[in-house]
């Protein structure tokens, strides 16, 4: 499909005096929520009730936020797939040009393909992602969305709750509710990046 997506320009600054916030070197791993096992089964329990809910595979497409949102959305398609007979559509979305922090301590935002090989007008949207916090995510994935159509509906999977909500954005399908504060982090690590399959707690190091 042709990309439809409205882009800020390529080469505007950074505002001065800024600095990447929440820094992942500065993080320290605390505790594991959730290990493989764990997030198997949190899988298989999404994927059963996204086709408990829509009635089946045929009438949905799964789309992921790039990049941990598409992992879980290709094995969502996967799980559906041994559950129905039959594989949902798989799209994924890139919302980094829409985030309403992008030239904030981003100069260079790292921006990935958005592929939807489904028409977007009219159809159930799945939208995923790894972790919902903020909603800011969630607000930015919607607003690409749209660029490609007006889906029918759309609906939220997520695998991991956070809290700490800034937005009025509420999952439909949830993998793990945790507590959390604002100094804390939490990061799905998946095989499809070369790690195990866990969630942690992350925080700065005292």
């Amino acid at each position: 499909m042709q990309d439809k997506r409205r882009h800020p320009p390529a080469d505007s600054p950074a505002r001065p005096g800024t600095a990447p916030a929440n820094r992942p070197d500065a993080l320290v791993e605390r505790r594991v929520l959730a290990d493989r096992a764990a997030v198997t089964r949190m899988l298989r329990r999404i994927a059963n009730e996204i086709v408990e809910r829509n009635g089946g595979a045929s009438a949905i497409a799964l789309v992921g936020i790039r990049t941990g949102g598409l992992y879980l959305a290709e094995r969502l398609q996967r799980l559906i797939g041994e559950i129905e007979g039959e594989l949902p559509p798989v799209g994924a979305i890139d919302i980094s040009l829409y985030r309403d922090d992008v030239f904030e301590g981003l100069p260079k935002p790292v921006i990935g393909p958005t592929e939807l090989p489904f028409e977007v007008a009219g159809m159930p949207i799945v939208l995923i992602d790894d972790v919902l916090y903020t909603g800011r995510t969630v607000r930015a994935a919607l607003d690409a969305l749209m660029d490609y159509g007006r889906p029918r509906a759309v609906q939220l999977a997520v695998l991991v709750d956070r809290g700490l909500r800034e937005l009025p954005v509420r999952a439909d399908y949830v993998g793990l509710v945790v507590e959390t504060t604002p100094d804390e982090s939490v990061k799905v690590l998946l095989v499809e990046t070369g790690e195990s399959d866990r969630i942690v707690l992350r925080s700065r190091d005292a």
